[in-house]
């Protein structure tokens, strides 16, 4: 059994995968952009990258290749263990680990994991069937050139008869123009004259609206009693975003871990039990990625390098 080939599946779902033992995989979500040097679109997509720090078994891979090879959770996390030995075997001889869609693994001069990417493959779903797109550069400047010298090439010549067969026709623009501007003036100075009497009178009207008003007496001799409207309760804050510090099959452990993570001032919280038979316990939830990624780079430097990033659909 083969690792690399359950991994395409899980990174299209999830923004974390972890092989225990080795280090993670992670996705984050680059815009749409264009290369200009190269008049060329790119749609958005997913990028991978891989930190070597990040060694704990959180189940995920585990649990997925128990479910795709139908065997045991136990034999999965035998078969990572197999797998990884062999990766590391390879590394070791200064070879090179291909992933397909993935990318490549090799050892740099200081005998760190290098990670380099090369997914063909975009792991976003929402742009699933957008491909890149190449336009050719407009050359404005190129076709103002060729008009100016053709216009050069063919100059108008008039013969003095050409010249007074239409002189009038200058007289007759001139003349158009002039009306035209009086059409225009006269039209504004009309418009202006009908607004001001539209409000004259609109202001009439209200004055005489007011002084009824002011005037009347209203009496009611059987009020209706006071009605009570139910108050539409506010949605609570949508928190897809989860700082996961760890996952635990016991509940009592993950109860356990929670205290001691709001022992030391954390916001901390259990999730329900996932399809996988474990409870992930966080640091916190937020409603947006930014502020999940700022709390988790604060945990890596001060508190646990392992710390990872939950996407979980309400």
């Amino acid at each position: 059994m083969m690792i690399e080939k359950h991994l395409p599946a899980l990174l299209y779902r999830y923004q974390c995968v972890t092989v225990p033992g080795f280090g993670a995989f992670l996705t984050e979500l680059r815009p749409a952009f264009l290369d200009a040097a190269q008049h060329t679109f790119y749609p958005p997509k997913k990028v991978v990258s891989f930190n070597a720090n990040v060694k704990n078994n959180d189940g995920l891979l585990a649990n997925h290749i128990a479910v795709a090879e139908k065997i045991s959770y136990t034999d999965a996390v035998a078969a990572i263990a197999l797998g990884v030995a062999q990766w590391k075997e390879t590394l070791d001889n200064l070879d090179i680990i291909f992933l397909k869609n993935i990318g490549q693994l090799g050892l740099n001069a200081e005998g760190s994991i290098v990670f380099t990417p090369d997914a063909p493959v975009n792991y976003l779903t929402s742009s699933f069937g957008l491909s890149t797109v190449v336009s050719s550069a407009i050359k404005r400047e190129a076709l103002k050139a060729e008009v100016e010298a053709l216009e050069e090439r063919a100059p108008i010549i008039f013969t003095p008869e050409r010249k007074r067969s239409y002189s009038y026709l200058k007289y007759a623009a001139v003349f158009a123009v002039l009306l035209g501007a009086g059409s225009v003036s006269y039209k504004n100075y009309r418009d202006a004259q009908i607004d001001a009497e539209t409000l004259a009178v609109q202001n009439a009207v209200q004055a005489k609206v007011q002084q009824r008003l002011q005037q009347a007496t209203f009496f009611i001799e059987n009020p209706l009693p006071a009605v009570t409207l139910p108050l539409k309760e506010e949605a609570p804050a949508v928190t897809p975003y989860h700082v996961v510090a760890g996952a635990y099959k016991s509940e009592a452990n993950a109860n356990k871990a929670v205290a001691e993570l709001e022992s030391k001032g954390f916001k901390a919280h259990s999730l329900p039990l996932n399809k996988y038979g474990l409870y992930p316990v966080v640091y916190g939830s937020f409603t947006t990625y930014t502020e999940a990624q700022k709390t988790m780079r604060e945990i890596h430097a001060t508190n646990d390098k392992e710390a990872w990033i939950l996407v979980q659909q309400q």
